[in-house]
């Protein structure tokens, strides 16, 4: 797959000097035009890395890679999967050879400049095998890659994530529209931007609130609607599965359901967020 994501990590790994050939259902941003010529330009071993949508798409495009490879070739998941279904891929295809890695992504249409930080799961001896891609991939530094444990693990690692990312989300959303409820205060803007430095609330979310501002200072051209792509869901329902408390990131999810009733100031907010750093549509 190579939409917003995949297209640019084809083009970030390329820079670190692998060969990489991509395919997509989109002739015009395919390198082959079917997974049969994929996997017979790749040498063996091979490491072919999924990044299609979770789910009927996900388990397809993995059965038709379970049938073109051979023993000793890996597969990564790099899409967001639910951990549960890498489990399931995992042994469909230890049963022909072919290692499985579920790699959680995160970095959305920034990652070609800054890097994908990288949740990954699997055993150590595949995990190695797709290591230069990950290096290629990770933000420079020590920090923004992890072998989180065993299969599931990645994809568990960054459902947590966007659970805690939701939140946070929700959190400024809501601070944005008390400020601009009230006649005191004149420039709401103005007051996200002087927290970008030395407070305790300053983050990469803040300052993709400052951008969506300056496009649009009050928001108007966007309705108060923001969807949800599983990842708040699956985290909620583990949770109560583990019997641990979760009210914030809960709340949160259940405020985007209640954008969909009427419309939500706050999910402006959100909205204009999940545009800035994922490329998200909006309304």
């Amino acid at each position: 797959g190579l939409g917003k994501m995949g297209g640019n990590m084809r083009e970030r790994i390329r820079r670190a000097g692998h060969t990489v050939i991509g395919y997509d259902r989109n002739p015009e941003l395919a390198d082959v035009h079917s997974l049969e010529e994929l996997v017979g330009a790749l040498e063996a071993p091979r490491v072919v890395w999924v990044m299609v949508p979770a789910g009927a798409a996900t388990q397809s495009t993995v059965d038709q890679l379970g049938d073109l490879l051979e023993p000793g070739d890996t597969v990564v998941d790099g899409g967001n999967s639910r951990w549960t279904d890498d489990e399931k891929h995992a042994e469909e295809l230890a049963a022909k050879g072919i290692g499985f890695v579920d790699a959680g992504v995160s970095g959305g249409v920034w990652g070609l400049q800054n890097g994908y930080a990288l949740m990954v799961g699997g055993d150590a001896e595949n995990v190695a095998k797709v290591q230069p891609v990950f290096d290629a991939l990770k933000p420079e530094g020590d920090a923004g890659f992890v072998h989180a444990g065993k299969v599931g693990a990645g994809h568990f690692s960054k459902m947590v994530h966007n659970g805690i990312e939701y939140a946070m989300m929700q959190a400024y959303a809501e601070g944005w529209e008390l400020l601009e409820k009230v006649h005191s205060v004149t420039d709401v803007r103005e007051v996200f931007r002087s927290w970008q430095e030395g407070t305790v609330i300053r983050s990469w979310l803040l300052d993709l609130a400052v951008n969506a501002l300056d496009d649009d200072e009050h928001l108007d051209k966007l309705r108060g609607y923001a969807d949800d792509s599983g990842e708040g869901r699956w985290t909620v329902e583990a949770a109560i599965d583990n019997a641990v408390p979760l009210p914030a990131i809960t709340a949160s999810l259940f405020a985007r359901f209640a954008s969909r009733q009427d419309d939500s100031p706050q999910m402006k907010m959100i909205a204009a967020l999940r545009n800035q750093f994922g490329g998200h549509a909006v309304e």
